[in-house]
């Protein structure tokens, strides 16, 4: 199997040298070429053919930006990595870049005090996404090894299920392309919905915070980076803030959030995981999960949990992931009970949570 073959775009000479070390060092991957700056990447992009591209966000005569959106027009498939700093800035160049198509973005190294430590930082970074990018098996970020035996047919028996219990909280977890897909599910709830809506999506503190503001400015329905002792509400929608664990606890004004600063869980915090066993917790069953595009496994075991209580649990399907580790994880593990396009999530979200209700109170 040949090298997967990347192209570097970043203006500065030390950050070329660190991502080509660190590149040529994994016997998969190959840096095919360099670029200072925008207008070069593209001509070498032409030439060259990479599998995958990295691009700095700030270049100098066309930035990353630009190039993105130009390298867009040529070609809609090919991966893109943006590299950005841990700044509001450079938070808020990235969720555009998302927005435009990057595939996935990797925050530059930020005081580690030396080169060596710099090069650790990308490498943890940057090698499992661009692996996980170019579907290429990694050992830290493989997919499944139980092959999914859901087919068209099966995905669309699993739509048709829906849950028999009730439906007091959406919970959502995403990763690798998270805000794209998570935008597109938002979209489709309304402003009045029914019930509150929780979201861990992996990413660092500022840009969650950013993601929140960009989303409420965009969506019918309210969207904010939940802050301590949030209470959930229906019709908003809370995002774990960077570097937290979002957990939950009763008081006297209903479900609040609970902040954490604890341990990491499967490499994430904030983790699916853990926002997941502490909705099983308050909630039992009475949770609709979902679990959207991302690298790993964060969000299985987590499922596993509200599933052996009765929660149901939708996946996104692999054509529409940007990366189909954390659905396909789920999948795999005979957890999903719907696995859909992301177009369709939200309005199954929508439905699923309307036809609870109306059950519940028939009950009642």
């Amino acid at each position: 199997m040949r090298p997967l073959r990347v192209l570097i775009a970043d203006d500065a000479v030390v950050v070329r040298r660190i991502l080509t070390t660190v590149i040529g060092e994994d016997p998969d991957l190959e840096v095919v070429g360099t670029a200072a700056n925008g207008i070069l990447a593209l001509q070498k992009f032409e030439q060259l053919k990479p599998d995958i591209v990295t691009l700095d966000i700030e270049m100098p005569e066309m930035d990353g930006l630009q190039a993105l959106a130009a390298l867009r027009k040529i070609d809609r498939k090919v991966p893109v990595i943006m590299f950005s700093t841990l700044t509001e800035r450079g938070a808020a160049a990235t969720l555009e870049a998302l927005s435009l198509g990057a595939s996935d973005y990797v925050t530059k190294p930020a005081n580690v005090g030396s080169v060596s430590a710099a090069m650790e930082s990308v490498r943890q970074q940057l090698i499992p996404r661009i692996k996980s990018l170019c579907k290429r098996p990694d050992s830290a970020q493989a997919r499944p090894r139980t092959p999914l035996v859901a087919t068209q047919p099966l995905a669309r028996a699993l739509d048709a299920s829906s849950p028999s219990g009730r439906t007091d909280v959406v919970a959502i977890g995403a990763s690798t392309g998270g805000p794209v897909a998570l935008s597109t599910v938002l979209a489709a709830l309304p402003k009045d919905f029914a019930v509150p809506v929780v979201v861990t999506q992996h990413m660092p503190p500022v840009f969650t915070r950013l993601l929140a503001q960009r989303m409420d400015g965009s969506m019918p329905i309210e969207v904010r980076e939940a802050v301590q002792g949030d209470v959930l509400k229906p019709g908003l929608v809370l995002i774990a803030p960077g570097d937290r664990h979002m957990c939950f606890r009763r008081s006297s004004m209903g479900i609040v959030v609970n902040l954490s600063e604890g341990p990491p869980v499967n490499y994430c915090r904030p983790s699916v995981d853990v926002m997941f066993d502490s909705l099983a917790t308050l909630y039992n069953g009475d949770v609709l999960a979902v679990v959207l595009t991302g690298m790993g496994h964060d969000g299985r075991d987590g499922c596993a949990t509200l599933k052996a209580k009765g929660a149901y649990v939708v996946s996104q399907d692999e054509a529409t992931s940007v990366v189909w580790g954390m659905p396909g994880a789920v999948a795999t593990a005979g957890l999903s009970d719907a696995i859909l396009p992301v177009e369709q999530i939200g309005p199954k979200i929508v439905l699923t949570v309307t036809n609870t209700a109306r059950r519940t109170q028939l009950v009642r």
